[in-house]
């Protein structure tokens, strides 16, 4: 049977009423008067044929009818309201707190580096970072947005890439080598100091997976046996810049080192690309004003981060022709 229009009104006018304790305060928020407001409430008994509020003059307590008709009654209104609110969010100025997770590497790569820039765009939002190397589910954890490696969502996931494909970069520092040799191939490693990182969720060694040039494409899993674990990126790094050993990072975390000649990257043929980083949202549905700014502000960030890895893609295929000559195409 359909709810009739007027039982709506009515119902939530008893909520409001029943959440005050006082027809007096609830008639002042609803800006009507509070014989109005009784009267309402009285039809509504009447067309309910049951009594929802015991009433004196001194004070006010619900009926145990009443009591389960609030139960019912708080939630399904609670999440009207937040439906109306998000839709006037949709068009609206991006505002309120943004509460994210993400692992330390993506804040350190996506975030940080351009949060000044995001917060003076937006004035009126303000992020709250969880930090986790772990999967977060949005919904029961009470988040607006998530960052992860796109391998590690599931295929029904909300999520946009706001990186270019990754490669998983085995790198060491100039003097290492010196002293160690550079690896042809990943059975090589055997005689190297591989430096480890231990997940903090799942108490794991990180194991680095190769896969064969070519046509071959086999995979191969090693894992490093070097004298130091980390389960922190940046310590991992430094250890590397100092030649205690290799270490495997993503290629974007150590572009600049990379280009300044501070590390050097080996095994570069087997390491194939990935999906990089994601941003994961609850629904794509009437999505808020803050959520939408955050997405299209990493959009932009994804593309800054494409140009450059462009510009070497390009300078090292003019290196290779440079150095072996231009080759007839095969017939």
């Amino acid at each position: 049977m359909p709810l009739e229009p007027s039982l709506v009104t009515a119902l939530t006018w008893f909520a409001h009423i029943a959440r005050h304790r006082s027809f007096t305060k609830a008639a002042a928020e609803m800006e009507i008067t509070r014989a109005a407001l009784s009267q309402h409430l009285k039809a509504l008994e009447e067309r309910l044929d049951v009594r929802l509020l015991h009433r004196t003059t001194r004070n006010m307590s619900l009926t145990e009818e009443g009591q389960q008709l609030l139960d019912v009654l708080q939630p399904a209104l609670a999440a009207i309201e937040k439906a109306v609110g998000e839709l006037g969010e949709v068009h609206a100025e991006p505002s309120g707190v943004i509460r994210m997770n993400s692992s330390r590497i993506a804040s350190r790569l996506l975030l940080e580096p351009h949060m000044s820039e995001f917060l003076a765009r937006y004035p009126k939002l303000r992020l709250e970072l969880i930090m986790d190397d772990g999967f977060s589910n949005l919904v029961a954890n009470g988040l607006d947005a998530g960052i992860r490696l796109g391998e590690s969502l599931d295929e029904h996931m909300v999520a946009v890439p706001i990186t270019p494909p990754l490669e998983m970069a085995i790198v060491g520092s100039p003097a290492y080598f010196a002293r160690h040799g550079i690896p042809e191939t990943p059975a090589d490693l055997i005689g190297h100091n591989c430096l480890a990182y231990r997940f903090t969720s799942s108490g794991t060694i990180d194991h680095w997976t190769f896969t064969a040039p070519g046509e071959d494409g086999r995979k191969l899993v090693f894992e490093p046996q070097g004298n130091a674990v980390f389960n922190d990126d940046d310590s991992m790094l430094r250890a590397a810049l100092q030649g205690v050993g290799l270490v495997r990072h993503i290629d974007l975390c150590v572009r600049e080192q990379l280009a300044s000649g501070a590390l050097v990257r080996v095994l570069a043929p087997w390491c194939r690309p990935f999906p990089g980083f994601f941003l994961y949202v609850p629904s794509r549905a009437q999505m808020p004003a803050k959520v939408r700014a955050l997405m299209d502000f990493l959009i932009e960030r994804r593309e800054a981060l494409a140009s450059p890895q462009r510009k070497r893609v390009a300078t090292e295929d003019r290196r290779v022709k440079k150095r072996h000559g231009s080759r007839p195409k095969p017939l």
